[in-house]
């Protein structure tokens, strides 16, 4: 007579358990395509701030000089990593869109093997606009101040509305690293969720 009760208590445990865990998972999906969107936002943003801002100047009085980002080979990884990687979130939420619709069957390949892939993209992807970030704001901060030691002048006393306007995009280029990198940290909680925390690398059992 003891039976059915417990059948019932171990029931509505898994039920509770099951519906708890597809709301964490709705909820780790609209933060994820909230973050991806404001990334691909500030990443455009970033670019196009960096690549279409320009400055005629006279220098010595006679010659007029143009300031552009390729002037400095930094500032044109920039542009380039910050728009490849606009990219790549760009495909990560259009991928996680179709996904849904789909339930979940958007390749054929396990669902660990794709997580995986996301998280080592992610964790590129934050690195990569970061490095990118700290060389080009390296090479302007010597156009801020000059280098006496290797005879190059300030420059942005007279540029000064390039230099301004450059150093708003590398701001937005670190507020975009930040955005990457909390993406990156629910993209390794989606992953690592997916394992024993008793035994290493270990799957948990699936229903």
């Amino acid at each position: 007579m003891q039976v059915c009760p417990r059948i019932r208590s171990h029931l509505k445990k898994d039920i509770m358990k099951s519906s708890s865990s597809s709301s964490s998972g709705i909820l780790l999906a609209r933060a994820e395509a909230f973050l991806r969107l404001f990334s691909i936002l500030v990443l455009v943003f970033t670019a196009c701030l960096t690549g279409f801002t320009s400055q005629t100047t006279l220098i010595f009085s006679t010659i007029k000089k143009t300031a552009t980002f390729r002037d400095l080979g930094a500032l044109q990884v920039v542009v380039y990593v910050d728009s490849v990687v606009a990219g790549y979130n760009f495909l990560q939420l259009t991928k996680g869109f179709i996904s849904a619709k789909l339930g979940g069957k958007l390749v054929n390949l396990p669902y660990v093997t794709v997580t995986w892939v996301c998280f080592l993209l992610d964790q590129g992807a934050v690195y990569i606009v970061f490095a990118a970030n700290t060389a080009a704001l390296q090479g302007c901060m010597f156009a801020e101040t000059g280098e006496s030691s290797l005879q190059w002048m300030k420059v942005c006393n007279r540029f000064t509305r390039f230099c301004l306007q450059i150093g708003i995009a590398l701001l937005a280029g670190y507020l975009a690293s930040f955005l990457m990198a909390v993406l990156s940290s629910l993209s390794a909680f989606s992953l690592f969720r997916l394992y024993s925390p008793k035994q290493f690398l270990l799957l948990k059992p699936t229903n």
